[in-house]
């Protein structure tokens, strides 16, 4: 290892003990509408270790979300083994929580009906449920809103209102995909920020899909690049610094501007086979 950032690793070892994750030579294939068969992922092996935060970075319809697809259950492998704590995935895990960028609140309710939700249908009663909805609203800063309804809260409140309902349950496993793309910048790092403190309290394994390699490398302890589709993992980096962290004055620390070009080589060249692909698949349609 050598520089700031450690060189591409391999999977294999990163942390002690049983992963988290796995995804073992996965390929997922399907059919299109037109009849033909398309390859989002193939021979692809990735670990998460238990408490681990792996951001995934790649060119845009690579197949970052098929990968989260296949450790919720929701698709499974043409080929290859997916596993959650060393046994095989069979249907949704109730041990998983997700993030994604459309928020997902049901907007009849209000803020705490909307956190005190998933307690309610895993069986907690109503008045426990809401006693401890009132503690997670105030963990994300949102006391004095519980009445409110998400229509009447603004992008980052709505946010913070998603990763209260998540956090609540206790899950072992955080998928994220995308979730802070549509705020502002000085929102999305304030979510960020709170994402990063919510986590570092919770113990869970997350796996966080971005397009903003910035956002990948201040959050995570290490950086997954997968190749233009069909995706298969290209290079996986460390990022050795040090927690806690806050993404608002990290981005101007010299080792996290060298870290970000490290990667950036690697992404570049991807996204580049990515473009090219479509403006020549462009220009044969026309």
């Amino acid at each position: 290892m050598t520089g700031p950032a450690a060189g591409p690793l391999t999977t294999a070892g990163l942390t002690a003990g049983q992963p988290a994750i796995e995804l073992l030579n996965v390929t997922r294939s399907f059919v299109t509408p037109d009849g033909k068969v398309l390859t989002a992922i193939r021979d692809f092996s990735m670990s998460v270790g238990r408490g681990e935060f792996v951001a995934v970075v790649g060119p845009t319809g690579c197949g970052k979300s098929t990968t989260l697809s296949l450790i919720t259950g929701l698709a499974q492998p043409t080929s290859g083994d997916v596993r959650l704590f060393g046994a095989p995935v069979s249907g949704i895990d109730p041990r998983i929580g997700f993030v994604f960028q459309q928020d997902a609140v049901f907007p009849w309710r209000s803020v705490i009906d909307n956190v005190s939700a998933g307690p309610r249908f895993r069986g907690m009663g109503a008045p426990q449920a809401k006693d401890l909805a009132q503690d997670w609203i105030k963990r994300v800063g949102l006391s004095g809103f519980e009445k409110h309804y998400p229509h009447q809260l603004s992008g980052g409140m709505r946010k913070r209102v998603a990763l209260a309902q998540t956090f609540i349950n206790g899950p072992e496993i955080l998928l994220m995909d995308e979730p802070f793309s549509a705020l502002d910048v000085q929102t999305r790092v304030f979510m960020q920020d709170e994402l990063l403190s919510l986590w570092e309290s919770s113990g869970a394994s997350v796996v966080f899909v971005t397009h903003d390699l910035e956002e990948a490398i201040g959050l995570a302890d290490r950086v997954i690049v997968l190749t233009s589709g069909p995706a298969t993992v290209k290079a996986s980096y460390q990022v050795p610094l040090p927690r806690p962290r806050v993404l608002s004055e990290l981005r101007f620390d010299p080792q996290f501007v060298e870290i970000s070009k490290t990667i950036w080589e690697d992404l570049r060249s991807e996204v580049m086979v990515s473009y090219q692909r479509s403006t020549m698949a462009a220009a044969a349609s026309d």
